[in-house]
């Protein structure tokens, strides 16, 4: 405990604006996650809001400078995250009791930078088998702009409890 505290105080003490943006995104995606909202550290750090219906997965993130790359647009692997989670929340919505999807293979296509005040995905189901199911999706920035477009293939297997 005591070695964290003191990490926070030096961040805290040398650090710029940006450098308290970025950490004050870390601390908000971390109390989400102890809040128990989200059900995986990585959806509560991108501070993902999600709507699933029988038909579809939509998934909403901020854009923040936690997810910039170098070009200071959203990095290209925060695109692959939502696309690959959006589409394994609704595959998993579809397996029967006892059963999970799990990835088998993501095919992206970026079109657009990430940038903006947020990006939206939204998936569907392409096939359904009782071994394996395809998905797409695409996502937009909040301006409208389609971002990327992506199809994911995912084995159905037994949860191991």
């Amino acid at each position: 405990m005591e070695n964290i505290q003191k990490q926070i105080q030096d961040i805290t003490l040398h650090a710029t604006e940006h450098d308290l943006v970025l950490l004050e995104q870390l601390l908000k995606g971390f109390q989400l996650w102890k809040s128990g909202k989200n059900t995986t550290f990585i959806s509560s750090l991108l501070q993902m809001e999600r709507k699933i219906t029988d038909d579809d997965c939509e998934i909403t993130i901020p854009i923040s400078p936690l997810l910039y790359n170098t070009l200071y647009i959203v990095h290209g692997g925060i695109t692959a995250t939502l696309l690959d989670t959006a589409m394994g929340v609704l595959a998993n919505s579809l397996v029967p009791n006892g059963y999970g999807a799990v990835t088998t293979q993501l095919n992206i296509n970026y079109i657009a930078a990430g940038i903006g005040e947020h990006m939206v995905c939204r998936a569907k189901m392409e096939h359904k088998g009782s071994k394996t199911l395809v998905l797409s999706a695409e996502i937009h920035r909040s301006d409208g702009v389609k971002i990327a477009i992506g199809t994911g293939s995912f084995l159905v297997i037994e949860k191991r409890i």
